[in-house]
């Protein structure tokens, strides 16, 4: 039996202030099922600080976190919803 990858959502935020990313990722994040995965690409450099600490507050995971010029891109995956 295969296992089938759970495809990876694309949220692309770029040229939003804060505090959009953070509010707009929240969002998506809160509409994913347990273990999906989601891309954040942000050009707002306190994004740095805001993602990282949404996703540490929700409980989902920070698979990879980079920076391509002046664009941060996050891959989080989603954790089960607390009870």
């Amino acid at each position: 039996m295969s296992e089938h990858p759970t495809p990876i959502h694309r949220l692309d935020l770029k040229g939003l202030k804060c505090p959009l990313p953070a509010l707009k990722t929240r969002k998506a994040l809160l509409a994913l099922g347990a273990g999906e995965q989601i891309d954040v690409i942000c050009t707002d450099p306190m994004a740095r600080i805001d993602i990282p600490h949404l996703v540490a507050t929700l409980g989902d995971e920070m698979i990879t976190q980079h920076e391509e010029a002046d664009t941060l891109i996050f891959s989080i995956r989603r954790q089960a919803a607390k009870a």
